[in-house]
């Protein structure tokens, strides 16, 4: 076996492993008896982009193209490269909640997080939950390893601190004291005492053996939402919503100085290892260093895009890490205030971040229920990437399949080819966020929808606005043709009513009020009706040549996302975020319901024959589920949480749109709809990147 053999096997290996690695928590999670090609699905639509060439390549593409035979389990092939950093190690899953706070042990084999009323330790190497410390009443905000590692402390909604003994999972005591919620807590450096701050406004100071508190610090004008012993433990730091920092003489009490610059609420603060430097995380939306001694604020760093929630430095202080609402962490020069890298993978907000005691690691945890492992030096080889980001509200085909449209928070519309990915061009003319979005009948024309309160037509081949017209005063929250073309209907955001006009002219016609915030609506097929779907959980028939309600439909006991009719218009099914439910359409009786699933939300699209739907899951990825039954057919896991979803009219192609900006498109194998068999397969360009222009 010749060198470039063996280097090209050992390269399949070490992907393999960091794949496997990467996805682990989702194959754990599986029902892999009902979904038994889970696995392949998983680690095929990763393993995709890394091994591109000889034998081992060759053999993932006749494996994947076995499973699309007749007969097959089905699988989802996603052919669009996720915005998810190769920093990432792994990743762990909290049980129910979203995790506050992460930090690694002194010895760096363990990391703690906190989520809800729980506290878990897990195993870095393994990714195991080791131990969970479940005591506290009220949610955990904070927690801290004491510098031996034996013990841990709590910051508690309930105004107090637990202090833990790690090796037996034992609460050893209580700290009260504290008139608020406690928002922050640490160790001094030599394990004897404990420092906290929380709502009321100050810092407390506690003897760390026998829990009496020694001292409270007052000064700040709000709420205090971090704080930090310096390195010899002489001084400390406090970060508040006043907008300032405070440095204090840990002995006395005093203090020393008081730092201002932040435009907004200082939400994270640390010492450099030597205690020389400062940083800073704030609202808004900045990290800045400063001079521990003068108070003096040497660099802004710039580059979150929204609240940034946590920072720490590198174990040799040459480096910081910082975390935000941007659901993301950046990894910063600290000499220079460069950004090296951004670490994607988050499906929200992240609200803690920490750096292991060698440097080579980071961990964070977020709003996305997750703990994540990433490689400090893998980050710094990766290029940042600043392109499109925001969430994606809305998707639709056309009727061809041959290209995507989508909107989202950016203002504009997006066109897509469905085949390649590749953006086509970009519509601009709204002034604020676009919710929906669909092609007319014969693919020719747009409509869009926004919160800016415009309707807007465009050309979909020039992409020239033809109209903008107003109808729903605070905005526009869906859309759609009818099924020749010629009439509109359109949505009010919060007014409850529904708007119909005339496609070519632009012209209104008429006002359906509904009397709840809509969320949904859709013309029966031969145009005569719209069905409308509310958050006062009815749904409603409409004559569209009269302007009337014909029937209103009761029985969901949640507020409806979802409705469509079926093809031969003689039933409606209607989704809420605990049911589906079938309807006759003529009687307005309903037939059948499927409860219990939980979780569609807002995001659910219906195939060309009714008989299937598609829905984001309960938190991340997408679902497709049988509507006559409400059993879950097929799934897919992804990295960050879906807005959107679209069901291709011919072929079993589906498409979503995430929280990060990115529009995907995904083969369905295995299955058939309306008449169409399973997608062939078609191997992704894995030589083209996944940022998409």
């Amino acid at each position: 076996m010749t060198p470039a053999v063996i280097g090209e096997e050992r390269a399949v290996l070490e992907a393999f492993s960091r794949d496997y690695t990467r996805e682990l928590h989702n194959l754990l999670a599986a029902d892999l008896a009902r979904f038994p090609a889970f696995v392949f699905q998983q680690l095929y639509n990763r393993l995709q982009w890394h091994v591109t060439r000889g034998e081992a390549a060759e053999w993932m593409t006749a494996g994947a193209a076995r499973r699309c035979a007749p007969g097959r389990p089905p699988w989802l092939h996603l052919r669009t490269r996720q915005r998810e950093s190769e920093a990432l190690i792994r990743t762990m899953v909290a049980p129910s909640e979203q995790v506050n706070t992460c930090a690694f042990s002194p010895d760096g084999r363990h990391v703690v997080s906190a989520s809800g009323i729980t506290i878990n330790l897990w195993d870095v190497e393994m990714g195991a939950c080791l131990a969970t410390l479940e005591r506290v009443v009220g949610v955990i905000n904070a927690c801290a390893f004491s510098p031996d590692g034996r013990r841990l402390v709590s910051a508690n909604w309930n105004s107090t601190l637990n202090l833990w003994d790690v090796a037996t999972g034992r609460c050893e005591a209580t700290l009260e004291g504290h008139s608020g919620v406690v928002n922050a807590c640490a160790f001094s450096p030599d394990g004897r005492r404990i420092v906290s701050g929380g709502t009321d406004m100050t810092l407390k100071l506690w003897d760390a053996e026998t829990g009496a508190c020694q001292a409270t610090l007052a000064g700040h004008a709000g709420v205090l939402g971090d704080c930090a012993f310096s390195p010899d433990g002489r001084r400390l730091v406090s970060a508040s919503g006043d907008k300032t920092l405070k440095l204090w003489d840990a002995r006395t009490g005093v203090c020393e100085a008081t730092l201002e610059g932040h435009g907004g609420a200082v939400n994270a603060c640390a010492f450099s290892p030597d205690g020389r430097r400062l940083v800073s995380a704030s609202s808004d939306r900045t990290l800045r260093l400063w001079d521990a001694q003068t108070g003096v604020c040497e660099a802004t760093l710039e580059g979150h895009r929204n609240y940034v929630f946590a920072c720490a430095f590198s174990p040799d202080g040459r480096r910081l890490v910082s975390a935000g609402a941007d659901e993301t962490l950046k990894l910063w020069d600290a000499e220079t205030g460069r950004c090296e890298a951004t670490l994607e993978g988050h499906g929200g907000p992240v609200y803690a971040c920490a750096f292991s005691p060698d440097g080579w690691r980071i961990v964070s945890a977020g709003w996305d229920f997750t703990i994540k492992l990433w490689d400090a030096e893998t980050a710094t080889r990766e290029a940042t990437f600043e392109g499109d980001r925001g969430q994606v509200f809305a998707c639709a085909f056309s009727p061809d399949g041959q290209r995507l449209v989508s909107g989202g928070t950016d203002s504009t519309l997006k066109l897509w080819n469905a085949e390649t990915g590749r953006r086509e061009t970009t519509l601009e003319g709204h002034s604020t966020y676009v919710l929906d979005c669909a092609f007319s009948p014969d693919g020719r024309r747009l409509i869009s929808a926004s919160t800016d309160g415009t309707i807007r037509l465009w050309d979909a081949e020039t992409g020239r606005c033809e109209a903008a017209f107003m109808g729903h005063d605070r905005g526009a929250n869906a859309c759609a043709f009818s099924p020749d073309g010629r009439r509109l209907v359109t949505v009010g955001l919060f007014d409850g009513t529904l708007k119909l006009w005339h496609a070519e002219m632009g012209i209104y016609e008429a006002t359906l009020e509904h009397g709840g915030p809509v969320n949904a609506c859709a013309f029966s097929p031969d145009g005569r009706r719209i069905v409308s779907g509310s958050d006062d959980k009815t749904l409603k028939l409409w004559d569209v040549k009269k302007g009337k309600c014909r029937k209103t439909l009761e029985g969901h006991v949640r507020p409806v996302k979802a409705c469509a009719f079926w093809p031969d218009g003689r039933r409606i099914v209607s989704v809420s975020d605990d049911a589906v439910k079938l309807w006759d359409a003529k009687t307005g009786r309903c037939e059948r319901t499927i409860e219990g699933r939980g979780g569609w939300g807002r995001a659910v699209a219906f195939s060309p024959d009714r008989r299937m739907f598609v829905s984001r899951g309960h938190f991340h990825g997408m679902k497709l589920w049988d509507a006559e039954t409400g059993r879950e057919v097929a799934g897919i896991a992804t990295p960050h949480a879906l807005e959107c979803v679209a069901v291709h009219a011919i072929r079993t192609w589906l498409a979503f749109g995430d929280r990060v900006g990115i529009v995907s498109v995904v083969d369905l194998h295995g299955l058939e709809w309306g008449g169409a068999e399973g997608a062939a397969f078609r191997p992704v360009e894995a030589t083209k990147t996944h940022r998409q222009p």
